[in-house]
Parts: structure tokens; sequence; C-alpha cells
């Protein structure tokens, strides 16, 4: 499991003031980098949970969403929420699996 990433930018480590598609964009860059850092790719994501802000926001999570799972999509819950840390947008986490026992891909 991929603990909540929130679209933080690492290099002043605050919330990136972007538009929901800039911060979704941060959060699965996050993901995406967690994943490759210990040999996984993204299509071994099964499950995204995603809290957005404004619902209303969801197709453009979506347009981002779909660029970083060009070969399926997985699994996901996504929830509306009043408040997010630091005055997020948008936050996700996911979970990851290699049920087949086949070696991590690099």
């Amino acid at each position: 499991h991929i603990a909540g990433q929130l679209p933080v930018d690492m290099a002043t480590g605050k919330i990136l003031t972007g538009c929901v598609k800039e911060q979704t964009a941060q959060c699965l860059g996050h993901i995406k980098t967690i994943v490759e850092s210990i040999g996984h790719v993204m299509d071994d994501i099964v499950k995204v949970n995603i809290q957005v802000k404004n619902i209303a926001d969801l197709a453009e999570v979506d347009a981002i969403y779909t660029k970083y799972f060009p070969a399926y999509l997985p699994a996901r819950t996504v929830i509306g929420v009043s408040e997010l840390p630091a005055g997020a947008l948008v936050q996700m986490d996911a979970v990851m699996s290699n049920a087949e026992s086949t070696p991590p891909q690099a």
C-alpha cells in the first residue's frame, strides 16, 4: 500500500498551488516514483483511492489519471470531501500487487 500522497512540491515542501489537474499529476507522479523505486511499474497498481475537494473536478482528475495508466485502469474509489490537508484539492493512495509472484519489472 502506498500511503496518501498530497500534491507536495518536493523542492519547497509545500502544496503545489496549481489547479486540480496539476495537483493530480503531482500526486500520481509521487506514486509513480515510489512504485518505480522498488522495481515495479504502474501496471502493478490494482486500486487507487482518490479524495477530491470538489467532486465536479472529477473529469479534470480523470484527464490526468488515464495518462498514468495507459494499459488499463485499476479499480478505484473516489470520495468528495470538504477539506484536505494544507488546502490541497486532491489526495491519493494506491494499492499495489504482484499476485502472480512474478519478479518486479525494472
